[in-house]
């Protein structure tokens, strides 16, 4: 491979797993990279760890307000599109000052420092670590019942029937969201954070009217909050004050969004990722069902080799130079985490999956900075509780065909993934090595 074959915008190529020969490429050859872009000026391409890890926690430098924080506006599966009535194509045209953006400026994505700190503040009450630990017996008891359905059978759709359902009940009983609803949330956001996937993506149209969906669910839940609170996160959100005002229903909708897409689409590709990565290396699982003490390190290691949020965007506000590159002000610099997380500086023998690395300072969660994962603690538990019950319960567990990729350079995801294992096999056994499918 030479530089001149790189595409990062060919959504098809990370279909067929993440390109990180390309990756490897550029930290090797270019890691300050100018990618060409059609009917646009071109991004520039940060792949090293160091380098992301200081543009990161450079807000002051490297913006998160002056465009989105991805490379166009679809990637957020059209949540300024309904925040404006209006669709937006192409990798530039939500490029620049945030009036132009469609609403997406309300996202605490898109923000910068003074005004991202004081709304963050609003929901880190949700997200403390003593918050969580008080969360392990529900989160425990909500997998195990999801082991429960699929066990008797044998059977099942890794992904959509347990990777997926974990997540989807623990962010609806965060936020407020009945259980009965947490489909919708699962349907909403595929059709957003997948709109360039085939299979979610049923017209453009598609894609704007899940945010339309979700704002509308919104709004119904925040006025039945505004009657009757709870101890959830909407109601901290209607009840919330930022320099004395009250939050506009269309920040509490984008809030909403948030909350519930990244809440669940990150750690189910993690999770389903993670298992991928056992099937590929069977030695490490039987590693880890024989030693549970590795589940901590195991946990780490996933994160590091899933890396769910691949990719994020920030804009320069001032002229500067990397690695003896002109980067110009309002330049667009994309700070790959995925390619961080195997930089050969920073992590010895990078390509190998190992649960029991340490140590294991990955940038899944980002590399610190104003931006850094609000749910991180959260994710790690649910995580750690996944394993736990699939080792002691399942530990042969096979792939049955090969796992169905998204089609997004954004997210790291997996749609699909059969599995088989000994129908209700509740007493934990030792395994030597699962054998992977083929």
């Amino acid at each position: 491979m030479k530089l001149a074959d790189i595409d990062l915008l060919n959504l098809d190529r990370f279909v067929e797993g993440v390109p990180h020969e390309a990756f490897k490429l550029l930290r090797n050859e270019a890691p300050v990279y100018l990618h060409p872009e059609p009917n646009g000026p071109g991004f520039w391409v940060l792949t090293k760890y160091h380098d992301i890890e200081k543009a990161s926690q450079d807000w002051a430098g490297y913006s998160s307000a002056q465009g989105v924080v991805g490379m166009s506006e679809s990637e957020y599966g059209g949540a300024g599109q309904a925040a404006s009535g209006s669709q937006t194509e192409g990798h530039s045209e939500t490029d620049g000052a945030p009036q132009a953006m469609g609403g997406l400026e309300l996202m605490m994505l898109n923000m910068d420092p003074p005004r991202h700190t004081k709304l963050r503040k609003l929901v880190n009450t949700g997200f403390t670590m003593a918050r969580i630990n008080r969360l392990e017996p529900a989160v425990r008891q909500v997998t195990t019942q999801i082991l429960d359905k699929a066990a008797p059978r044998g059977e099942c759709d890794f992904v959509t029937e347990m990777a997926a359902e974990l997540p989807l009940q623990v962010i609806a009983e965060l936020i407020g969201i009945p259980q009965e609803d947490r489909q919708k949330i699962f349907e909403w956001s595929n059709r957003m954070i997948g709109s360039a996937d085939p299979e979610y993506q049923v017209s453009p149209d598609a894609t704007m009217n899940a945010g339309v969906e979700m704002y509308s669910y919104a709004e119904k839940l925040a006025s039945e909050r505004r009657e009757n609170p709870r101890d959830d996160l909407m109601s901290v959100l209607v009840g919330a004050e930022v320099d004395g005002d009250k939050l506009s229903q269309l920040e509490i909708d984008i809030f909403f969004l948030l909350l519930a897409v990244a809440g669940n689409e990150t750690t189910r590709n993690l999770i389903s990722g993670g298992m991928v990565a056992f099937f590929d290396y069977p030695d490490q699982w039987a590693r880890l069902v024989n030693d549970p003490s590795l589940m901590p390190t195991a946990v780490e290691e996933m994160l590091r080799w899933v890396s769910p949020v691949m990719y994020f965007r920030r804009t320069t506000m001032s002229d500067m130079e990397i690695r003896g590159h002109q980067i110009k002000k309002g330049d667009k610099v994309t700070l790959w985490y995925i390619s961080a997380n195997r930089d050969e500086e920073v992590f010895e023998d990078p390509d190998r999956f190992d649960v029991g690395r340490s140590p294991n300072l990955h940038l899944a969660f980002g590399a610190g900075g104003p931006h850094n994962c609000l749910g991180l603690n959260l994710a790690r538990l649910e995580i750690r509780v996944m394993f736990e019950e699939l080792t002691r319960r399942m530990p042969d567990i096979q792939q049955v065909d090969p796992a169905q990729r998204l089609r997004s350079n954004f997210i790291s995801g997996i749609k699909h993934l059969p599995v088989k294992f000994t129908p209700e096999k509740t007493a934990r056994q030792t395994v030597d090595e699962a054998p992977r499918a083929t």
